[in-house]
């Protein structure tokens, strides 16, 4: 079985992001490293391979030249090959674009299967694997908290408010999946060393037959004008009283801010 993983490289979450005079967010001053969800549905495809499964592993992003400092763990951990679609005129892309170039790179791969996280910590939007399904024409099965291939199918249970629901679609398919899948590994000595000498191939827009004008952020259908940072917390209010006078004046804390 031939999966795909999208592992899209973003700031790392322990650095402060920030954004650039064009108000897009900096990517240059925060080191990058793979996504956080989509490190979760890695682990998934990995836990495949260790019950004894067949499993290739490639990983997909689209990135700017800092991309394969991110990828680097994701074949550390186990992945086998990736591909980087970098180009100059993808700065700045929005969502619609994003999905785009990488329904265009999945047209040049063999999968059966198609992991992505339910959202990027970059943005949060959570939009990009739903639309990729739809261009690519490929079933969609989103918030994975188990992934199990059953012959030509994929069966997952899905995360719901009353506990899991069981999805079932042909492959292939795109499935998100979210941390129930279990905590990514640590890449061991032998696997950071053995990811020196794997295969990332980098694709232009010109390799994908992409108008660089369709894509980057003059052709954006949105942009970001302005923005403001939060007003600091104030101190919070701890209530150590017995569970009959605590119940009280939280109660009265609500009504007060008309909470209630």
């Amino acid at each position: 079985m031939k999966i795909v993983i999208l592992a899209k490289p973003v700031p790392d979450a322990t650095g402060q992001e920030r954004l650039g005079p064009d108000l897009r967010l900096d990517r240059v001053a925060i080191p990058p490293v793979i996504n956080g969800n989509d490190e979760y549905v890695l682990e998934a495809a990995l836990r495949l391979r260790d019950a004894g499964a067949e499993v290739s592993i490639t990983l997909l992003a689209m990135a700017g030249a800092f991309g394969p400092d991110a990828l680097r763990k994701g074949l550390a951990m186990g992945a086998d090959n990736a591909y980087l679609v970098s180009d100059a005129a993808l700065a700045g892309s929005d969502a619609r674009a994003t999905v785009r170039v990488l329904a265009a790179a999945l047209a040049k791969l063999e999968f059966d299967l198609v992991l992505a996280g339910v959202d990027s910590s970059d943005g949060g939007g959570g939009v990009v694997a739903a639309a990729l399904a739809s261009m690519s024409g490929l079933p969609y099965l989103s918030y994975a908290t188990s992934i199990a291939p059953d012959g030509g199918r994929i069966r997952i249970k899905r995360f719901s408010a009353t506990g899991y629901d069981v999805l079932e679609a042909p492959m292939p398919a795109l499935v998100t999946g979210m941390q129930a899948l279990g905590e990514p590994r640590y890449p061991t000595l032998r696997g950071i060393m053995g990811a020196r000498s794997k295969t990332i191939t980098t694709w232009t827009l010109a390799d994908l037959g992409i108008d660089p004008a369709s894509v980057g952020a003059d052709a954006a259908a949105s942009r970001v004008s302005t923005f403001s940072i939060p007003d600091a917390r104030s101190a919070a209010r701890v209530v150590k009283d017995p569970a009959p006078e605590a119940a009280k004046q939280i109660v009265d804390f609500l009504i007060e801010r008309r909470a209630i």
